[in-house]
Parts: C-alpha cells; sequence; structure tokens
C-alpha cells in the first residue's frame, strides 16, 4: 500500500527573500517624510519670520516722523540760530534729553550745515556727541539734501550700533541743520530667545548687522565688491573696514529670507537640518518596525500552516494504519490523548497572556489619567503663567525707568498670581480626587475683575471693547473663590479666541439679571458663535475647533464639570443678533448669612 509523500515545509529563506522584496518600501517613506516634516518646518520658520519681521518694522516705524516733528520745535530752531548762546544750547539739550526719555530713543541730537552737533541728548554723558562731526555719515548728505535719511552704523563715539533717522530743519526754503534720532536695535536680538533656529539680518552689503549668534556679526555673507568696499571706508558703519567672510555650511541650514524694501535689508531664519532628519528617521523607522513586525506575522502564519498540514498528515497515517492493524488502536488513541494534553496546555497558556493583556490594560487606563491631569494643569495655568511674564516685562521696563513703586507693585501682583496657581494645583488634585467641598459666600465683582485683569494685556492688544453692564453694589453668591475665579477665567479666554480672527469691531458684553434665587450672568461676544456640532459636543473633554497649538479642549469640558460641583448651571447659545452667548448661573447669598469656610487650597 503507498504512502503518503511527506509535505515540504516552507523555509526561513522566503521569509528573508520577502523582506528584500519590501525594503525598497521603505525609500519612498524616507521620501514622503522628509517632504512632509520640510513643509511643516518652513510654515512654522514663515510664521516666527513674520512676526520678527513686523515687530523689528514696527520699531523702526515709530521713530521715523520724530526727526521731523522735533525739527519744527522753537527751542530746537534757537539753537541753529543762536549757535553761540550758553542758554539757547542749554535748553536744547535739556528738550532733547526730555524727548529721550519720554520716546525710548538712543540718542537725538542736532547738528549745524557744517556736520558738527551743537545740542543732544546725551550733552550730560561721558560719551557726548557735543562738538562731533558726522558730516561723513550719509545720513546727514541726506536731510542737507532735504531727504528723511537712514543709515545703520556702529557709533563713532558710543561705539554701539544703531539706526539712524536725519531730516533736514528748514527755515523757509533753506536748509538750516539736520536733527537726527538714533533707534538701538539691540533689544531686537534678545527677543529671538534661545531656539534651534537661528537669526541673520544682512544690510545692502550683505553684511550680518543683527543676529542670534554673537560670533556671526559683521561678517560678509558674501563676497563684497570694490564699490562696496568703498562705501564701507567711506561710512565706517561697521568696526572694521573689512568685514570676513562667514563660511556656513548651506547644506547643514533650511534657510527663509525677507527682504525689507524701507530699509534694503534681508532677514534670514537659518534652521539646522536636525530638526528634519530627527523626524525623518523617526518615522523611517516606525516604518521599519511595522514591516518587522508584518514579517513576524508572516512567520507566524507560515508556522501555523506548518502545524495544520502536520496534524492532516498525522490524521491520514492514523487511517491507513487504522485499515492494516486493528491492534494498534490502543496506540491511536494515546496519540490523540497526547494532543489534547498539549491544546489543554496551549489553551492553559493563552488564558495566562489574557490575565498580562488585561494588566496592561488597566496600567494604561492609569497612564490616561494621569495624562489628563497633566493636560487640565497645563490648560488651568496657562492665563495666570501669561499674566506673570506680562507683570515681569513691564517690572523689566519700569527698572529701566527707576520707577520702583511700580516695581514693587508688579511684584505683589506676581506674588498674588503664584499664590493662585497654588491654589488651581490643589483644586485640580482634590478635583481628581473628586473631593466635595460646601460653597461658601463669595462676591461676584471681584471675581470677575481679577478674570478681566488677567486678560486684560490681550484684550487691549487685540482691541476688545467691554461692555459691562453689573451693578456697583457687590453680589453674593454661593461658589467656590477659586473655582469661580477659574471658571470666569475660562470662559473669557474662550471668548477672545472667538474674536481672534474676526475683523474690528470685536465687542464682549457682561451683564447680570436675576432669576428668583438664581443669578444669571450673561457673557456674549460678536464672534462666529457656536455651530451645531459644537453646541452638542462643547462639554466633552478634548473636543476643540482650534488647532493643537491654541487649545486642548479642556476649558468647557472643566467649567462644567466645577459648576455642578458648585450646585449652578452652564448653559451654551448662540445670540440673535450673532455671536455666542454663554449664561452663569448661581445660586444667590445673602451677606448675612454665614456659609462654610472658604475653600482650604492646601493639598
Amino acid at each position: 500500500m503507498s504512502r503518503t509523500r511527506p509535505l515540504r515545509r516552507p523555509r526561513w529563506r522566503s521569509l528573508l527573500l520577502l523582506a528584500l522584496l519590501l525594503a525598497p518600501l521603505l525609500w519612498p517613506v524616507h521620501y514622503l517624510a522628509e517632504r512632509y516634516y520640510r513643509d511643516v518646518l518652513i510654515e512654522q520658520n514663515r510664521q516666527t519670520l513674520d512676526l520678527y519681521v513686523a515687530n523689528l518694522l514696527g520699531t523702526l516705524r515709530r521713530y521715523e516722523v520724530l526727526p521731523q516733528i522735533l525739527g519744527d520745535l522753537p527751542g530746537v530752531r534757537a539753537a541753529l540760530e543762536a549757535p553761540q548762546d550758553p542758554a539757547v544750547l542749554d535748553g536744547a539739550n535739556r528738550l532733547l534729553a526730555r524727548t529721550r526719555a519720554q520716546t525710548g530713543a538712543d540718542v537725538i541730537y542736532l547738528m549745524n550745515p557744517r556736520g558738527v552737533t551743537l545740542a543732544a541728548s546725551n550733552w550730560d554723558k561721558p560719551d557726548s556727541f557735543i562738538s562731533g562731526n558726522f558730516a561723513f555719515r550719509p545720513y546727514f548728505r541726506e536731510a542737507l539734501a532735504g531727504r528723511l535719511g537712514r543709515f545703520f552704523g556702529l557709533g563713532t563715539t558710543s561705539g554701539k550700533r544703531g539706526y539712524y533717522f536725519a531730516y533736514p530743519v528748514r527755515k523757509g526754503e533753506r536748509n538750516i541743520g539736520a536733527l537726527v534720532v538714533k533707534v538701538d536695535l539691540d533689544h531686537t536680538e534678545t527677543l529671538w530667545g534661545n531656539t534651534p533656529e537661528q537669526l541673520l539680518v544682512t544690510d545692502t552689503n550683505g553684511v550680518v548687522i543683527l543676529t542670534s549668534r554673537p560670533d556671526w556679526r559683521f561678517h560678509a555673507s558674501r563676497p563684497l565688491d570694490r564699490v562696496e568696499q568703498a562705501a564701507i571706508a567711506a561710512n565706517q558703519p561697521y568696526p572694521t573696514l573689512a568685514p570676513p567672510t562667514l563660511n556656513l555650511d548651506t547644506d547643514a541650514w533650511l534657510t527663509q529670507s525677507r527682504v525689507l524694501e524701507e530699509t534694503g535689508w534681508t532677514v534670514n531664519i537659518l534652521a539646522p537640518r536636525t530638526l528634519l532628519d530627527r523626524p525623518v528617521r523617526s518615522a523611517v523607522a516606525v516604518s521599519a518596525t511595522a514591516l518587522l513586525v508584518l514579517l513576524l506575522l508572516l512567520s507566524l502564519l507560515m508556522q501555523r500552516r506548518r502545524h495544520y498540514l502536520e496534524r492532516i498528515a498525522l490524521d491520514s497515517r492514523a487511517k491507513a494504519e487504522l485499515e492494516q492493524r486493528v491492534t494498534e488502536r490502543t496506540h491511536d488513541l494515546e496519540l490523540l490523548n497526547s494532543r489534547l494534553k498539549q491544546e489543554v496546555l496551549e489553551r492553559e497558556q493563552a488564558q495566562q497572556e489574557l490575565v498580562r493583556a488585561q494588566d496592561e490594560l488597566v496600567q494604561a487606563g492609569k497612564l490616561s489619567a494621569l495624562g489628563t491631569m497633566s493636560a487640565s494643569i497645563s490648560h488651568e495655568l496657562n492665563q495666570p503663567l501669561a499674566a506673570i511674564r506680562s507683570y515681569a516685562e513691564n517690572a523689566s521696563t519700569l527698572l529701566d525707568h527707576q520707577r520702583n513703586d511700580d516695581v514693587r507693585a508688579n511684584l505683589g501682583l506676581i506674588r498674588e498670581l503664584t499664590e493662585r496657581m497654588a491654589s488651581i494645583i490643589a483644586h485640580l488634585r482634590a478635583f481628581a480626587r473628586r473631593d466635595r467641598h460646601a460653597p461658601e459666600r463669595v462676591a461676584l465683582q471681584p471675581a470677575l475683575d481679577d478674570a478681566l485683569s488677567l486678560l486684560a494685556k490681550r484684550r487691549r492688544a487685540m482691541d476688545v471693547e467691554l461692555i459691562r453692564d453689573v451693578p456697583d453694589a457687590t453680589l453674593w453668591v454661593q461658589a467656590g473663590e477659586t473655582r469661580l475665579r477659574q471658571v470666569l477665567g475660562n470662559l473669557l479666554a474662550n471668548a477672545l479666541d472667538a474674536l481672534a480672527d474676526k475683523a474690528p469691531p470685536r465687542r464682549i458684553w457682561l451683564s447680570v439679571q436675576s432669576q428668583g434665587d438664581l443669578l444669571e450672568l450673561l457673557l456674549r461676544d460678536n464672534g462666529p458663535g457656536f455651530s451645531a456640532e459644537s453646541l452638542a459636543r462643547a462639554r466633552e473633554p478634548f473636543f476643540t475647533t482650534k488647532t493643537s497649538a491654541q487649545g486642548l479642549g479642556l476649558g468647557l469640558a472643566i467649567c462644567e464639570t466645577l459648576m455642578r460641583a458648585l450646585g449652578g448651571e452652564l448653559v451654551l447659545d448662540n445670540h440673535p443678533q450673532g455671536g455666542a452667548l454663554i449664561t452663569l448661573r448661581l445660586r444667590l447669598a445673602s451677606p448675612g448669612v454665614n456659609l462654610q469656610p472658604p475653600e482650604d487650597p492646601s493639598p
């Protein structure tokens, strides 16, 4: 009797051949990933470049008309008409010094037709410009020609960089002098911050004048021709007459440029290629891992197929042996019993794998809860942190003007904000533990004023008009002070976000009305309002219509939870005249009733 032919088992070399065939798929993955991350990096750098150019042009345009205005002042003209009168010159010096202090200019000075400085805002300083002759500067020649002179260069007296605006002082149709305003641009470099991208601003000669890398400053980005070298020798804009060449590896940087027509400068952002190579390598590594997983799955399927074919062959041999030898039935039963034991063992192993998978799922749930708490804390602390940053920047400016009392007031506000941040963190921890605080008696107006003050700078920057219809008499409600301020701050911030893309006029209305033992605070804006999907899902955590850089979608979800904990209600709707309408309903509290003590911010 013929025997069944042994089955041929698949070899691992088949998997190796399959891997070699699939490996070329990594090349298009690399190409697509590099193209995608390059576009993302270019868009990010374009936005950063737009912001820096707008700030730089705003700084220059603020001082552009100042020489023309000051040239018409009688005190300035008197100094040119009576250059030998000490009293007249002293008055002009003090006038220019006061103007410099009010405008924030670096130096303001007055020159006669020969280029000699008669009066200057730094007349009483060691590096005074008085009696200095700057007739060799191009801005002086342009001013005497009746035009607005512009020039960037290193000061020959102060040794400090600056941008110069010069305008003629006229008497009738005759130019009798020039008034010059020097603008300090050093702070524009500090605005860049410590980022992998580098700033590079070159003038018409291709020489680096502003940069985030001090070792690149006053280096030539390209070879200089004879005309440019002669202009540098005549105008002396740099600390050297022969700027060294800046040798940059163009393959190591991704460069984006913007030409400023007003000044002839070129603003460049240089992003290191490592910012592109790292995510591309990660994408290729992920793809390679996926390919490896695919090969492992194929090997598993091949192994199962092999086991299946072996089982079929075993059944065939058993049937043949039953036909030949009845006496071997016991042996067949033993084989069957052995197979059953193997299956039981496999089921026990599968049960163990199931238990392990359940444990991993529980751990994933814990990590998800931790991520939600971290996102909540980040969302709630953004507003106080923004206010602290604003007060700190104001304090720096006030220190420059020696306004110590105002600086002390700003530091007090920063201390209050840090205490509030600690209270918010403690409240979020209590919120995560599902703590229950009994409502306390809280004054509505101070909490509302506090939330408005946190967003005042942003509201003024966006030119948003606040229309407030809240009575002066104190309104007492049953709430938690920290949680109420948290809710008001989130709702006002969302209103400003809704107005960000709207053209002026931008308005926010605040009003109060009573409904029995309830008090309703109505917040309305003239933005785009809620869409049908937003009204249905606005209270869901992580639902948002903003980009990932603008918000996490937790604000309204947190507000809804806090309001339920306070026994209040949050109503979302659209106003009939357009825009969103949010109603905050709270229970009224009598000023004479003693409720629970204030919320304890301690953990």
